[in-house]
């Protein structure tokens, strides 16, 4: 009996160093290292080095490369002639004295430094820059970075001179170095000084050497960018080039960290799924993949910019990281095929890129129309995608029939117990035959305390005796594993959770509980620390897995028993951090799973304690 305490002792005791270890040291580190990885930023300089290319190969650039787009192997360095901007475009102001401390004023003045092409569409506002071309000012109309309706959109991509800039840009790769090509310094000529849905923007630029530039941007009513790329050779002499796409992103950004969800780089190649985390990016510098089709991004929880070759051509991709003062970089980017181009002739390619919210049936539709491979894989539905993808349909039947997310999870957290009814049934009536028998287990545990063989043959005998299999309880819920996850899966990842208020306190169910018990639920005006932050739902949900452990039978072994009753507030700390809707969703399954097995007991006559 001693050596059991003791060792409920060390369980207790291990949990709590590995929580103190957690937000005593642990987490104060993390955020000292973030505050030191800033500080860094904002010293960062424009100008990365760019390792020598391989000979012979027209080569991307590295993150960060932003004078120059494009590294070609031989190639001379040589000035681009600057034109003037489009008539109409929006032109640079008056400098801005000093330094703005708010974030939206410096991203104001940095936007005001260049010429620009404003981009505004019912869900996209933004602009593109002229010098370079590079898409690098993109927000979310239809997302706004809280629940305040007055907050500000979620911004996508940002351009150089500001923290973390976050852009794309495409162009051409020549196949010798002694051809003038576009790059990030070259200044475009705009025929209009908007892009909206149904009216493009058209871009030109002269290399003065006989070859003529252009390059068509649309955008449809959602987020998906067509970028046509012209080139009309008139030299007297053939030349070669290559298109490419690029996505640049600076910093690290900040990410969930579960396990469960990809947040990074990623791509599908000739139809293959690959994902790729900036810690693994980190040790590989590089990761190249031929591929005929398919797509190339970078991806956070809710948010995809992607590129979308032509989904014929075979394409050479990239996954890169480089660091410049400490400052991490990353890009994905493709290559594509050769295009000889003979002298009184032309080359056009067509290339799309993809920058907004990743919802489901918006990618889905993509991929039906436009036959982009697997671009539904953009949304992390994980190992279970056969039974995810349709738990994420019925869910969204249930939104578009109820028109609200909060009752559409109530509903199919129902339809799906009803499934597995019977399943559950069975193993709830073996359990409470467990339970039935649970004062004669009790006896032959006494009885032959001491003589453990003779304990197991008088528990077999008695199983056989009462046709009770202590294993059958057990299948059924295993078999439903798989579900629960896969719907766990779909709560978290969905963006149609995100700032969809429950009742009552809860105003953005993909956010945590606001409340905590150690301030009374906000009636003491004090905010304890994030560690501290367990409020009403994840009690409630301890409370259901504790009313649900006590309907169960005691484990044989006491130890295992006293264990198994520090699990519900072991969960309930680490659940307090989850997202709202999954607390709930939890708690609402919990009710159900106990509704259903007491009713199961009552009938057979079990006594419930």
């Amino acid at each position: 009996m001693m050596d059991q305490r003791n060792l409920l002792l060390a369980v207790v005791f291990s949990v709590g160093i590995l929580l103190l270890w957690q937000f005593l040291y642990e987490q104060p580190r993390q955020e000292a290292q973030l505050a030191e990885r800033e500080a860094a930023q904002q010293q960062e300089q424009l100008l990365a080095p760019t390792a020598p290319p391989t000979p012979g190969m027209a080569v991307l650039p590295t993150p960060g490369a932003q004078p120059s787009a494009v590294v070609v192997p031989g190639a001379r360095s040589a000035v681009t002639p600057s034109a003037p901007p489009a008539v109409g475009a929006l032109f640079p102001t008056a400098p801005v004295v000093g330094a703005p401390e708010d974030p939206g004023a410096m991203r104001a003045a940095v936007l005001r430094q260049e010429p620009r092409i404003r981009i505004q569409t019912p869900r996209l506002h933004g602009s593109i820059r002229l010098k370079g071309a590079q898409i690098d000012d993109l927000t979310l109309a239809s997302y706004r970075e809280t629940v305040k309706p007055e907050s500000a959109e979620i911004t996508l991509l940002s351009p150089t001179g500001l923290e973390r800039p976050y852009f794309t840009q495409f162009g051409w790769v020549a196949a010798s170095g002694n051809v003038r090509l576009p790059d990030a310094e070259t200044v475009w000529t705009a025929d209009n000084n908007q892009l909206s849905v149904n009216v493009p923007v058209t871009l030109r630029w002269d290399n003065g050497a006989g070859l003529r530039f252009t390059r068509t941007v649309s955008i449809d009513e959602n987020y998906m960018f067509s970028i046509t790329q012209t080139v009309v050779n008139n030299s007297s002499m053939p030349v070669t080039l290559y298109p490419y796409g690029l996505i640049s992103r600076t910093g690290v950004p900040d990410t969930l960290g579960f396990y469960i969800l990809h947040e990074g780089l990623l791509g599908v190649f000739d139809g293959k799924l690959k994902e790729v985390d900036y810690d693994d990016l980190d040790d590989a510098g590089q990761i190249a993949q031929k591929t005929t089709g398919g797509w190339i991004g970078i991806t956070d929880k809710y948010w995809l910019v992607a590129l979308v070759p032509d989904q014929k051509a075979e394409m050479q991709t990239n996954f890169r990281h480089t660091v410049n003062n400490k400052i991490d970089k990353y890009q994905a980017d493709y290559l594509g095929g050769a295009y000889t181009i003979a002298p009184g002739a032309g080359a056009t390619v067509n290339n799309r890129l993809f920058a907004g919210a990743k919802e489901v049936r918006l990618l889905d539709a993509y991929e039906e129309k436009l036959g982009i491979a697997r671009f539904d894989l953009a949304v992390d539905f994980g190992w279970f995608y056969f039974l995810t993808k349709p738990i994420f349909y019925v869910l969204a039947y249930f939104y578009d029939l109820l028109g609200n997310f909060r009752l559409a999870i109530l509903l199919l957290t129902v339809l799906i117990k009803l499934l597995f009814f019977p399943l559950a049934n069975k193993s709830y009536v073996s359990i409470s035959a467990m339970k039935k028998l649970q004062p004669k287990m009790v006896t032959l545990r006494e009885r032959y305390k001491d003589n453990k063989t003779k304990q197991n043959e008088a528990m077999m005998k008695l199983y056989r005796d009462e046709k009770v299999n202590p294993a059958s309880g057990c299948l059924p819920i295993v078999i439903q594993i798989p579900v629960f996850f896969a719907l766990y899966k779909v709560l978290f990842v969905s963006i149609e959770m995100r700032h969809t208020p429950f009742y009552g306190w809860i105003q953005d169910l993909s956010a945590p509980d606001p409340t905590t018990l150690f301030n009374l639920f906000g009636l003491i005006p004090w905010t304890p620390p994030d560690f501290l932050m367990i409020g009403v739902w994840p009690i409630m949900m301890g409370a259901t897995m504790f009313l649900q452990q006590k309907l169960n039978p005691a484990p044989a072994d006491p130890m295992q028993a006293k264990v198994f009753m520090f699990l519900p507030f072991v969960f309930t700390i680490m659940l307090a951090s989850f997202p709202a809707g999954l607390v709930i969703y939890w708690t609402w399954n919990n009710l159900l799973s106990i509704t259903q097995q007491w009713v199961i007991m009552r009938r057979m006559g079990v006594k419930i304690t």
